[in-house]
Parts: C-alpha cells; structure tokens; sequence
C-alpha cells in the first residue's frame, strides 16, 4: 500500500453559491471572489507535493484545480465521476423554492442517502461511481516504495460522499459528514499497520 493520503478540495465560490441556488451538474463558473479563493489556497496545497491532481470535469472545480496544478507545477487530469450530486429538476432553484413547491423534501434528501431528487441521483449512486476514482489510483501505485498523497477537486456534495464511502461509515452515518465551504478540503489518510482510511481533517481552510 502506498497511497497513503488523498486531499478533496471544493471548488472556489460560484454567482450560484453568491444567491443559493442549486447546482448539481450545471456548469457554473467562479465568482471574482472565486478565483480569489482558488488563488489563496494554492500556495498551501501545492506544498503537500501531490502526485496526482484530478479535477471534476465541471468549470468550477476544473479552474480551482488549475490554480493549485499551477503552483505545484503539474498537470491536471479530469474524470467527469467527481462531478457534483445530479440534483435533476432541482437544478437552479434556491432551497426556499424546492420547499414550496414540496414541502419536506430537502430534509428528506439531507436525512436519507438513498433519496434522490425528481430526475436526479441519490448520494449512494454518487458514491457508487466516485469510490472507483481513488481505487484506480490505490491500484496505479501500489508495489511503490514511495508514500503518494493524491489531489481530488470536486464539490461539497460529492466530497461528503466519498469520505463516507471511504470510511465505510454505515449508511444511517452518512448525514453526519455535513457540508464543506468553498476552496475548503478533507483530509483522508491511513498507514500500513492500520489500512483502513481515517479522516484526518474536515472543513480545512486557510
């Protein structure tokens, strides 16, 4: 076993983050204090010598990651499986108008894993499909002597997911991974006598 950390960051802000509105798979792009943020957290990632740096294939998270692939000298590659939750017909709405027009909801998305929006995906299928991303690289380095510490860029809802699937948290868990600020990331890490992955880090900002 040799990677022994993987970094997921959230994207900079976004004009939807600015006025609550729902994302999900549209592209949004980053605010001017956006780019600010993606700016200032690149010198301090950069420093943790990443051997990889994957991005969502989403503007948002693909420009963020671009900013810290800058500072560390290094490429980008992109998978589309770290795309952000499909929240369906929610998609563009603010939280108040998805209330209105079905009352209780968004509770029962936050409250049940495998709840999915109208036309949308649950967390469980989001998890589902970005586990696989950090099994690849698991197997692309295994045998190397050398301790390798992966970049992830994504979103809030897909960053919660994965650490949940990660740590192999019963599903009935999963609620309480909560939400991640923007240019904000988790730490997960793990050691050869105990390779289970560990949460070192949550909500980490400069």
């Amino acid at each position: 076993m040799t990677l022994r950390r993987v970094v997921l960051l959230r994207h900079g802000q976004t004009d939807y983050n600015l006025v609550g509105r729902l994302q999900g798979h549209l592209d949004t792009k980053l605010t001017e204090r956006g780019q600010e943020q993606a700016a200032a957290v690149a010198p301090r990632l950069a420093d943790d010598e990443f051997v990889r740096i994957v991005s969502s294939d989403l503007s948002r998270a693909h420009e963020t990651a671009l900013a810290v692939a800058a500072a560390a000298g290094m490429p980008v590659s992109v998978d589309p499986r770290l795309r952000e939750t499909h929240l369906g017909d929610w998609q563009g709405a603010t939280v108040a108008e998805v209330e209105a027009d079905d009352p209780g909801a968004i509770a029962a998305w936050r409250a049940d894993p495998a709840w999915a929006p109208p036309g949308g995906e649950s967390r469980v299928h989001v998890v589902a499909r970005s586990m696989p991303v950090v099994a690849e690289l698991d197997e692309e380095f295994a045998g190397d002597e050398t301790e390798r510490t992966v970049l992830l860029v994504a979103h809030g809802g897909l960053i919660a997911g994965l650490v949940c699937g990660l740590l192999d948290l019963p599903r009935s868990a999963w609620p309480v991974i909560g939400g991640m600020g923007n240019a904000k990331w988790a730490v997960v890490a793990r050691r050869d006598d105990h390779p289970r992955w560990r949460l070192s880090g949550y909500n980490i900002g400069v």
